[in-house]
């Protein structure tokens, strides 16, 4: 019950948001290239070893990832382009917050981990190679949207991990970045090889009935 009643609290400041960003004529591809500007930020706040804050800017960044597909609903401004380069840009995102921990966990720090840079690149290859699968299947005619971890999973498990990092408190709870990118490294992989197996199946459906 809170959580829906959170849930339309949120899409009414969303949906205010949309109606005073297109009643201001701001173009949808404008939102887009802020989003990705934020994520740039948010990857150099991972960098600098800044995780909690980095998961207040991911948060903000995600909040023009949804304003700018409902403005370009509502003002008309649907257009391949406009599509192309959100899903591109996306892809840019994904990549520069998982680019960040590499770095920091790879730098000369206290918390200097091979480990996790091994595991945020491996989630950062899975990320790219589900979001690869899906668009190259749907070129050939075959929907692929399955698996655990999606671009939204993603983006709240890398939430949770920067929000909980607070390098000096030994709360139970606190810094679980490490467990996050355990998370992503491995779902990310079964994501990517579930999607492989789902586009063969469903092309051998579509072989068998031609």
């Amino acid at each position: 019950m809170l959580g829906e009643s959170i849930g339309r609290g949120a899409m009414k400041i969303i949906n205010a948001m949309v109606r005073g960003l297109a009643s201001a004529g701001v173009h949808p591809n404008i939102l887009t290239a802020i989003g990705v500007c934020i994520n740039v930020g948010c990857g150099v706040l991972f960098g600098v070893g800044e995780f909690f804050w980095a998961g207040i800017v991911l948060i903000v960044a995600n909040l023009f990832d949804m304003l700018d597909g409902n403005v370009a609903r509502l003002t008309g401004n649907v257009t391949k382009f406009g599509g192309f380069l959100d899903s591109s840009l996306d892809r840019l995102s994904d990549m520069v917050s998982l680019l960040g921990i590499m770095i920091f966990y790879a730098g000369n720090t206290p918390q200097h981990s091979i480990l996790n840079v091994f595991l945020a690149g491996t989630g950062l290859i899975g990320s790219v190679m589900v979001s690869y699968t899906t668009a190259r299947s749907e070129a050939l005619g075959v929907k692929s949207n399955v698996g655990f971890l999606q671009r939204p999973e993603r983006i709240v498990l890398l939430i949770i991990g920067a929000l909980s990092t607070h390098w000096n408190s030994a709360n139970f709870f606190a810094n679980r970045m490490p467990q996050v990118l355990w998370v992503l490294a491995i779902a990310s992989i079964w994501t990517f090889i579930h999607r492989m197996f789902h586009t063969w199946k469903e092309f051998r459906k579509l072989e068998a009935e031609s």
